[in-house]
């Protein structure tokens, strides 16, 4: 019934066609809606007409901003139908069917035969994905542990229960079987409100947070506009996202005025970009952040000499993963890891605290 429904849609509206971006490597599928198929969910309808396209994946596309409904982006994998509107998605290009070993030289801080915790450097994307088929985590991992991790936890993605932003540096966990992948996943679901699993962050923000400590809760989603960004969305349009952050370091300029802050942030909830977003939503985004820290030019003119040199050469979001702690998924031991701040951050924290002459203001 459906491959007819199909064949009846395609031979009325048209309402499937494909071309390439031979620039892009993307294939862009043109949907027209049939009156039919009013009432129905957006995700089924498309898992319907487009049977190569699992309804996981289609709302894969939606969360990426990928889908448009009209010329408008959808957010809403269950988004009723009308009849008649015009669909457009946009597939990404296909990437290797698995990632090849690299021998890339890994910083490691505990390895065992169930998982190893590495120091991931800023600039090192976790996975392959398109535009960064090479030169990952996962390449240097495959070579490091063998033929033993693949497909742990997926071909694409082999050993990875978390990850870190390509410029986010720090711990990281991996398994190195399928008991620690099955442990260490349930860990990170709960997001350690089960005591088990804590991530602390260290972060340099922009200006300073009027409380000395605080949580952020607001949900993220898909930035309506623009399918790179992450956005504060309400709750129906997004996940759960919560912060704990905790002001340990405060700097003002030569006048006196607040200008800069070193922050702790712990993670109730691991969504993508999560502490770049929640910083920036309560007005305090991650100094060099590409894309939450537009707008603060002139803050970075009030920076002194040394420190403004520092965050130009640092060209990234001055965020680290410091801190990881588990429990052992095989043996029950608790683990606790820190990372130091990478150079270039440490760069920028030395001068700032130098401006300050030698000391920076203590917060609780």
């Amino acid at each position: 019934m459906q491959a007819d429904r199909r064949s009846a849609c395609l031979e009325r509206s048209f309402c499937y066609r494909s071309s390439v971006m031979h620039a892009r490597e993307e294939k862009i599928l043109h949907i027209v809606v049939p009156a039919d198929a009013a009432g129905e969910r957006l995700d089924r309808h498309l898992a319907t007409v487009l049977p190569t396209l699992s309804r996981s994946r289609i709302q894969s596309l939606i969360a990426e901003g990928r889908v448009k409904i009209n010329g408008a982006l959808s957010s809403r994998p269950g988004q009723k139908l009308k009849g008649g509107e015009h669909v457009m998605l946009v597939l990404p290009p296909p990437a290797p069917a698995e990632p090849e070993p690299e021998a890339i030289p890994l910083t490691i801080l505990h390895e065992d035969a169930h998982l190893i915790v590495i120091d991931k450097p800023p600039g090192m994307v976790v996975h392959p994905a398109p535009g960064h088929e090479r030169g990952t985590l996962v390449n240097a991992l495959l070579h490091h542990c063998g033929a033993s991790l693949s497909g742990i936890g997926g071909v694409r993605r082999p050993g990875i229960v978390h990850r870190l932003d390509q410029d986010t540096g720090g711990v990281m966990v991996v398994a190195k079987t399928d008991a620690a992948h099955k442990g260490l996943a349930a860990q990170f679901a709960e997001h350690g409100r089960d005591g088990r699993l804590l991530r602390r962050y260290h972060a340099l923000v922009w200006g300073h947070p009027s409380l000395g400590r605080g949580t952020v809760e607001a949900s993220i989603g898909r930035h309506p506009r623009d399918r790179l960004r992450m956005a504060v969305v309400p709750p129906e349009k997004g996940r759960e996202a919560i912060t704990h952050y905790r002001t340990l370091e405060t700097f003002r300029d030569a006048q006196g005025r607040p200008l800069a802050a070193l922050v702790e942030c712990e993670l109730e909830t691991g969504r993508t970009h999560q502490i770049r977003v929640h910083m920036a939503h309560i007005r305090h985004p991650v100094m060099g952040d590409p894309l939450y820290a537009t707008g603060f030019a002139a803050s970075a003119r009030r920076l002194p000499a040394a420190a403004r040199a520092a965050l130009s050469a640092l060209g990234r979001q001055a965020l680290h993963a410091s801190i990881l702690g588990f429990e052992h998924p095989v043996t029950g031991e608790r683990m606790l890891f820190e990372s130091p701040l990478p150079d270039d951050m440490a760069r920028l924290l030395s001068a700032l605290r130098e401006a300050q002459g030698g000391g920076a203001e203590g917060e609780g």
